[in-house]
């Protein structure tokens, strides 16, 4: 009687308890499931940028391929800036974002620190001896030792975080929008904005930024587009079509939109990329046929 007993108390223990782990696992799996379609689509609308009828006030320079380079294709690249012959890349998606220093030649990964897994990485740029990340919703952006790779502060901001980069005494912040923002480079505390437009229309979807003799070059998300801005104005002063680049990837499927622009000042080099892209590109800008 006394094993019946315990034993039927052990089954009234035991069944709630399996009950609720097969629904922690199935909440853990719709959660992991959510988590997976945000890192793809819980993102802002995608909406209209306009079509090429519309972007007709400025030319559209042509490109020509010099280098070509080895590139993580799980890397989700959300910023790259190349300074003192070194690469560095911030990467995204939740669980995987990172900031990381890349071999030029080879793609290897020299090291890296991964963000904690409810940050999701976005643009990068280099100040200094740091590294300054921002992340996506968590109005969150760290600054990091650019040979130490270790975190010495974080900064708050309002909005979302796209891509970033330095414009003479100043850093620049695209959140997605039509709008830079100029940010203190020490206090990192917002100066003033920006709207950006090509005539009368405004261009949203900034996205990943680098400043190139002059101008702001900027992605815009979801298009092969880079639009090349004067940070005086905010005029869009020109456009580079890079959609013949994905001819050259050898493309898998797992390819995601172009994002990334670093330039190497002391060579006049261009580097571009994209979202799990195998490959990264040296350009060199054509200009446009005169009419």
């Amino acid at each position: 009687m006394l094993k019946s007993t315990s034993l039927g108390s052990l089954k009234g223990f035991l069944l709630p308890s399996i009950v609720l782990m097969v629904l922690m696992v199935s909440l853990l799996g719709e959660g992991r499931r959510l988590l997976a379609a945000e890192n793809k689509s819980n993102l802002p609308n995608e909406g209209k940028l306009g079509t090429e009828e519309e972007f007709k006030s400025v030319p559209i320079a042509g490109y020509k391929i010099v280098n070509v380079y080895p590139h993580d294709p799980e890397a989700f690249t959300q910023g790259l800036v190349y300074e003192e012959s070194c690469l560095y890349e911030s990467t995204g998606l939740y669980g995987r974002s990172s900031i990381r220093q890349v071999e030029l030649s080879t793609g290897k990964v020299i090291r890296s620190r991964l963000l904690p897994v409810f940050y999701f990485g976005e643009g990068l740029t280099v100040w200094g001896d740091h590294l300054i990340q921002l992340t996506w919703k968590s109005h969150r952006g760290f600054v990091y030792g650019r040979k130490s790779f270790e975190m010495l502060s974080t900064f708050g901001y309002q909005g979302e975080g796209w891509g970033i980069t330095r414009v003479g005494s100043f850093l620049v912040m695209s959140d997605g929008s039509a709008i830079l923002r100029f940010l203190n480079p020490t206090s990192l505390e917002e100066i003033k904005s920006l709207e950006v437009h090509d005539g009368t229309h405004p261009v949203k979807y900034l996205n990943e930024l680098e400043y190139i003799k002059g101008e702001i070059f900027a992605n815009v998300w979801r298009t092969d587009l880079i639009a090349r801005i004067s940070p005086e104005t905010g005029k869009v002063v020109g456009w580079l079509d890079l959609a013949g680049l994905r001819s050259s990837l050898k493309s898998t499927g797992k390819e995601d939109v172009l994002n990334g622009i670093a330039y190497d000042a002391q060579n006049d080099r261009i580097f571009v990329t994209g979202k799990l892209w195998p490959k990264l590109f040296e350009i060199q800008l054509v200009p446009p046929p005169k009419s």
